[in-house]
């Protein structure tokens, strides 16, 4: 027994040694691994609002209306990303229009450009000549095959969220936890309601590059959830969701590499299972909190009373 624990320790560490020995000498890793670093900026700062908000369903509908883009864009000889961008620019306007309008058939707008986006994308799928990899990559998600040129793309998608952000962070705030109050204080709601659909747009296209538009969804609210469970300001949401994002994009990324699994999944499950460990530890945090303050006697006063 001693022997075959002493094997597997070692076969365990000469894996983690040549992973690691890897990603010091392959471009595609180290290109991939600022792939998710860059991804996860958008995804904790827009996250957090996507979160707060509880707008996920909307995010889903756009980041799922931007095949009908990509798909678009490489038949006709563009780069998908700018498709990708196009569309789902044109998705958070719509739905965010229908919503300020006609509030009653959101889930319905929403619902419809889902299907007629993935059905569009779909269709260019079929008629652009040869095998379409690069549009399989993006909807299921290859980190590995994300171009350096690509990288450049990122930077700037994040520098723009990051200054949207920073320079309308009060109003967005507003907008974000009481449009009738930001209302009143003279905000105007509708256009800062729009901009904040079109930062979830832009983190869509983001995300799609490492985990492809059928697991945006997940990598886009799950850092800021757990981020949620143990601090109660945007700010320090922010923060935290961004460090997670980063954390889950490297580690699955690394933990994908060796066993030769697609590194999106692998970065769900590990940000899925944190949140469920997370949500379950911080109820249990709460109901012991909540027991002490029941034990612990008022000053000058008995335990019970």
């Amino acid at each position: 027994m001693p022997v075959r624990s002493h094997i597997t320790t070692s076969i365990e560490h000469s894996t983690m040694t040549e992973t690691l020995q890897a990603f010091t000498q392959h471009a595609f890793l180290q290109t991939a691994l600022l792939a998710g670093l860059l991804a996860s900026l958008g995804c904790g700062v827009v996250g957090t609002f996507v979160v707060v908000k509880r707008i996920a369903f909307m995010a889903g509908g756009i980041a799922h209306s931007v095949l009908g883009g990509m798909g678009a864009a490489l038949y006709w000889g563009f780069d998908p990303l700018l498709g990708a961008l196009l569309a789902a620019v044109v998705a958070a306007l719509l739905i965010g229009l229908v919503r300020l309008a006609w509030q009653a058939q959101e889930d319905t707008l929403i619902s419809a450009l889902w299907a007629i986006g993935m059905a569009i994308g779909i269709l260019f799928i079929a008629k652009t000549p040869g095998y379409a990899t690069d549009l399989m990559s993006f909807l299921f998600g290859n980190i590995l095959l994300v171009p350096e040129h690509a990288l450049w793309l990122m930077a700037a998608l994040d520098l723009v969220l990051i200054l949207t952000v920073v320079l309308f962070y009060r109003q967005l705030l507003a907008v974000t936890f009481d449009e009738e109050f930001a209302r009143l204080r003279g905000v105007p709601v509708a256009f800062f309601y729009l901009l904040l659909l079109c930062l979830v747009a832009i983190t869509v296209v983001l995300l799609i590059q490492v985990v492809g538009l059928i697991l945006v969804i997940a990598l886009l609210t799950l850092p800021a959830a757990i981020a949620g469970h143990y601090v109660h300001s945007l700010s320090g949401m922010m923060v935290i969701a961004t460090l997670l994002g980063g954390l889950f994009t490297s580690a699955g990324l690394f933990l994908s590499y060796a066993p030769d699994l697609p590194a999106g999944p692998t970065m769900i499950l590990l940000a899925g299972g944190t949140y469920v460990v997370s949500t379950i530890a911080s109820r249990l945090l709460a109901r012991q909190r909540a027991r002490r303050r029941v034990i612990l006697p008022r000053p000058g006063g008995s335990p019970n009373g």
